[in-house]
């Protein structure tokens, strides 16, 4: 039976890091690579919603997870989402992954056009080809993608040797246990209900706010293993928080997420790239309020 140890943890979403003229600043993607190993997370999750693929270039995404695999490859577990609204760059960016030595990769379906299940099994299972040695993560997010993954479609994509399991950024916990009630690996998605999830069977999490205050999420993930519920309650609820002051901003959250890793003493990634929007002034008092939030539940639950 295949050893899924490497993938129990936290997986902070690797967000995307530009220069002051708006382009991808490798310098930047080492330093915050190094940033999350220093902080103790398990790996990273590259090239996704935190990652802004959806407005990146094959050419920018493949810089990312070079530059990335050149500073923490080996050290951390990382897995490359690679799916583009098309097959073939996704493909390319499949093998690119799997030629750096990825650990695993991922990909959400289709976006735009709704394509049965016979259709989305076929793009996942093509992309899977271009990577053959590398495991493959089904990100099931359908809020955004518009299409929701299934059983029958996940038992049809386990019939591929690759597929390890789900990405599962669904509100609904029910969703965990029915995956894996399929044999399959399950990452939680909703930062909001880490615990809930974890106590569903989730393996580790996978969220777009680890990297802002990934102690809270790792005290989370210990007080899961330790039996200590309460306290995990506490801190879940305390993220929470934190979670909802960030989204109360004119500016996109993970404008908001670098300004505080910035106020952290963490690199400077730059802002995020158009049509998101950037940060307006009105958004400062709150961003330093957060900031306050997250320093105040590290002191408390970690100090």
């Amino acid at each position: 039976m295949k050893d899924f140890s490497k993938y129990q943890g936290i997986f902070p979403a690797f967000y995307a890091c530009y220069d002051k003229e708006g382009w991808v600043d490798g310098q930047a993607v080492r330093a915050l690579a190094k940033y999350l190993l220093d902080k103790g997370v398990k790996g990273l999750y590259v090239g996704g919603s935190s990652g802004e693929c959806i407005y990146q270039s094959v050419a920018e995404r493949k810089e990312t997870l070079e530059q990335v695999m050149s500073e923490v490859g080996g050290k951390l577990t990382i897995i490359a989402h690679v799916a583009c609204n098309n097959t073939a760059d996704s493909r390319e960016l499949a093998a690119h992954a799997e030629s750096l030595g990825v650990d695993a990769i991922a990909a959400i379906p289709p976006i735009y056009f709704h394509l049965p299940p016979k259709g989305i099994a076929k793009y996942w299972n093509d992309i899977s080809a271009a990577a053959p040695n590398t495991d493959f993560v089904i990100y099931n997010i359908p809020q955004l993608a518009g299409v929701a993954l299934t059983v029958p479609l996940l038992q049809e994509m386990l019939k591929n040797p690759r597929v390890i399991g789900v990405k599962n950024s669904s509100m609904p916990v029910q969703d965990i246990q029915m995956w894996r009630d399929e044999g399959a690996v399950v990452f939680n998605g909703p930062d909001e209900q880490l615990l809930s999830g974890l106590a569903a069977g989730a393996i580790g999490g996978i969220g777009g706010t680890y990297a802002v205050m990934p102690e809270l999420y790792l005290e989370i993930l210990r007080c899961f293993e330790s039996g200590e519920l309460e306290k995990g309650r506490e801190v879940q609820n305390e993220c929470c928080r934190v979670i909802y002051k960030m989204c109360s901003t004119q500016g996109n959250m993970y404008a908001v997420i670098k300004e505080i890793i910035r106020l952290q003493g963490g690199p400077d990634v730059g802002g995020v790239r158009a049509p998101l929007l950037e940060l307006v002034d009105s958004d400062q008092p709150i961003i330093a309020e957060a900031h306050e939030m997250i320093q105040a539940a590290i002191a408390k639950y970690r100090g």
